[in-house]
């Protein structure tokens, strides 16, 4: 196994983990700028206020994505199950 395909591995790990949790994060920090900036104007400052939009963001991105997210969770797995007769020698 070369040092290339390590690279190359661990590349395509970091890639997919990015693109897998980037929709989630997105959502999460742009619900979080709008809340904070409701707060602010308004000097409303309950911290549960920002808990249940994030909450139900998330949730409504998960169904939306899900199965996005899980066929390239699935296409990285095939691709590294296929690999393992290269990675083994």
């Amino acid at each position: 196994m070369s040092e290339n395909f390590i690279q190359y591995i661990g590349k395509e790990a970091i890639f997919t983990a990015l693109k897998v949790a980037a929709p989630i994060l997105l959502v999460s920090m742009i619900i979080g700028l709008i809340i904070s900036i409701f707060q602010a104007v308004t000097q409303i400052q309950e911290q549960t206020l920002t808990f249940v939009p994030k909450m139900l963001a998330i949730i409504f991105v998960l169904l939306l994505l899900g199965p996005w997210m899980l066929n390239t969770l699935v296409n990285f797995i095939e691709t590294m199950i296929n690999s393992m007769l290269y990675i083994i020698r």
